[in-house]
């Protein structure tokens, strides 16, 4: 078995930002391979930030981007639980990152919860016509409508988009790092896209 040493302990506190007990009884359990430590963490933190995601949020920042050219902005509001964290670099970073997607991605509702009824009963509604129209069975319409949907809440809602900077993410996956990271349930509340012209 390789050795851990402070170094290597070091490292991963770095990458993952996690404690350092965390990081070395994940290097342990990793037998001294990086990337399975992280993804080790990264389990962990998954659960740890389910456990928090009932806490309230009442602290935050409002954050503002301007896109170069100054013909786009967009005005975030993200949340957590204390002041402390809203102050942190890391949760600074983070606002900007989603400010950013938003900006590149044009997302018109932060959860599918927000999706309004009507909207998805009309694409169902076109989804299904689509599928007729190929000559598809009656019986698997629903399905395939389903299936669209799901593509179609990943294009309008910023938390099932893939994440401008590592499509491999989704910002819901950044969301739930953050908390890991950050030891506090994190909330993205609402957001205005603005575009000269629209």
């Amino acid at each position: 078995m390789a050795e851990i040493t402070a170094g290597m302990v070091k490292d991963l506190r770095e990458k993952t930002g996690a404690g350092m007990m965390d990081c070395k009884n994940a290097l342990v359990e990793a037998k001294g391979d990086m990337d399975l430590a992280i993804e080790i963490l990264r389990k962990k933190g998954i659960a740890r930030a389910a456990k928090k995601a009932d806490r309230t949020v009442n602290e935050g920042r409002i954050e503002a981007y301007i896109h170069p050219g100054s013909k786009l902005g967009v005005l975030l509001e993200v949340n957590c639980e204390t002041d402390f964290v809203a102050n942190t670099d890391d949760f600074r970073n983070f606002a900007h990152d989603v400010a950013m997607q938003i900006a590149a991605s044009s997302p018109l509702y932060v959860r599918r919860e927000d999706v309004d009824h009507t909207v998805i009963d009309r694409e169902m509604e076109i989804y299904k016509e689509q599928a007729r129209g190929q000559g598809k069975p009656e019986n698997i319409l629903e399905k395939i409508a389903t299936g669209k949907l799901e593509k179609f809440y990943s294009e309008i809602c910023l938390l099932e988009q893939p994440f401008v900077k590592d499509p491999e993410k989704t910002i819901n996956t950044l969301v739930t790092e953050i908390i890991a990271k950050l030891g506090e349930n994190i909330s993205i509340r609402r957001f205005t896209r603005f575009k000269v012209g629209e």
